[in-house]
């Protein structure tokens, strides 16, 4: 057991949805063809002013909200400046002394044990360009500069790799569940830096800085790798330096970029081309107004009616799916039902075909119809396979495509036990195979029934009077 305590802080960057930049009325948009979105106040030309977002302060307020920080009622923006070739005003736009968000938390849980994780404060600034390196030739993509986005600070309360990985996984829930952010670590619309350090005692050791972690996984391993090479480095009698470095997932271990020898000088100063801002009580309202429920909110919903916590899980972790299920919860149906088909033929068909279920044909009252269908018997599950496709391509009514397809769920008690007593009677030697255990037997009988019936039967309904006839016989 390692003797020296590990302290952890994350600083995490997450792009704000909107329909345009944080200053300027350039798209905010991933995926566009290089420098195409972009003004000449992205381009920092001189003598441009910029412009703030107002749904932008919105989403700054929602993310207060969801990450239970005080709200900052009078602030204003900073300078910080510095030179680097993707910064082309040799300033950024951000917040340093009157954050938007302060002294909140997000609550985890890792091996059954909650812990609160501190949030110092969350500030609205404006993204850089995005660099590309060529062999010797770097090139600017200015479609990212002046993209808004949030800077998430925690305390060091972060004690390792794990709670790490999870404070990510519910930021990154709670941020995408809020609309704010879309979180894809993959696009770099959330972005991840770790600051690490070690100490015997309660004394904050010296930290190091890794920077652009790119997924949740490799924070995690990122996190264990520097605590592991820092103890090495004090056990050989070595010293850690205040360093920026990066994390290699191949050879899966912090590497060197740089040493802080001297503190930065940013030289902040109150940005001085945009006025004060005062939030007011209507606007803080209004901007909440939008919240939709968020997961721990959906899962106390979800477990009043009924769900499993199985069941819960895999809905919120498909937001999509989770949405159209929101909408059914106006019908009196049996909900675990309708979320077995959500999770099973629905998703396999919407896999299968790179849909959105809002792209289908599936309207409530069809998938309702099908969920009472499968209640009283008139259809079966082998009958819902048969169906899913044209369930989900065609206006057609439920009862339309039972016709189409021939289906006739025979639901007579009376009808069944008579086929059942006459598969019986004319296999008494698979009835004794049953009786002395053979499961096969079950089946045979059961095909037997379904022959019978030419398939108008219903299975889960014969299947257990078959067994009740079978154990009474």
């Amino acid at each position: 057991m390692s003797n020296y305590i590990p302290t952890i802080g994350l600083e995490v960057h997450v792009e704000i949805k909107s329909k345009s930049k944080l200053f300027s009325d350039s798209a905010n948009s991933y995926g566009m063809a290089t420098n195409t979105s972009v003004n000449v106040v992205d381009l920092g030309y001189p003598g441009t002013l910029p412009t703030i977002n107002k749904e932008i302060i919105r989403q700054g307020i929602r993310s207060c909200k969801v990450l239970n920080c005080n709200i900052t009622r009078k602030m204003h923006f900073d300078r910080k400046n510095y030179f680097y070739p993707d910064n082309p005003k040799n300033y950024q736009i951000t917040q340093n002394r009157t954050p938007i968000g302060t002294d909140g938390y997000v609550e985890i849980e890792v091996d059954g044990k909650r812990k609160k994780i501190g949030i110092s404060d969350i500030h609205i600034e404006e993204d850089t360009c995005k660099s590309a390196h060529r062999g010797n030739v770097s090139l600017l993509d200015f479609n990212r500069a002046g993209v808004p986005l949030i800077e998430i600070v925690t305390t060091p309360c972060i004690s390792n790799g794990k709670e790490a990985m999870a404070y990510l996984n519910k930021l990154k829930e709670l941020l995408f569940y809020a609309n704010i952010s879309d979180c894809k670590m993959e696009e770099g619309s959330m972005r991840c830096d770790a600051n690490v350090s070690i100490s015997k005692n309660e004394n904050l050791g010296v930290r190091t800085e890794t920077k652009n972690i790119s997924s949740i996984h490799n924070v995690g391993l990122a996190i264990e790798k520097e605590i592991a090479r820092q103890e090495e480095v004090l056990e050989n009698g070595g010293t850690i330096r205040e360093e920026t470095r990066r994390f290699d997932d191949k050879q899966e271990e912090t590497i060197l970029m740089r040493v802080k020898e001297t503190g930065n000088d940013y030289r902040y100063f109150i940005e001085p081309d945009i006025p004060y801002l005062e939030l007011t009580d209507e606007f803080i309202e209004d901007s909440l107004k939008s919240l939709p429920l968020l997961p721990d909110a959906l899962r106390e919903k979800y477990a009043n009616i009924g769900l499993s916590s199985l069941q819960i899980e895999k809905l919120i972790n498909n937001r999509p799916l989770n949405d159209y299920f929101l909408g059914l919860l106006e019908y009196k149906i049996d909900y675990n039902k309708a979320v077995n088909l959500l999770l099973s033929d629905i998703s396999s068909y919407l896999n299968k075909h790179n849909k959105l279920i809002t792209e289908t044909k599936l309207s409530y009252e069809k998938l309702v119809n099908v969920v009472n269908a499968l209640e009283t018997g008139e259809l079966s599950n082998k009958n819902v396979k048969d169906l899913i496709d044209s369930l989900m391509e065609n206006d057609k009514t439920l009862d339309e495509l039972k016709k189409d397809f021939n289906i006739q769920n025979i639901t007579d008690d009376s009808f069944i036990k008579e086929i059942i007593t006459k598969v019986i009677e004319n296999n008494s030697e698979s009835v004794n195979d049953y009786k002395n255990g053979h499961d096969r037997a079950l089946k045979y009988l059961m095909g037997q029934v379904m022959k019978e019936t030419k398939g108008t039967i219903n299975p889960k309904k014969a299947n257990d009077m078959l067994i009740e006839v079978l154990n009474n016989n």
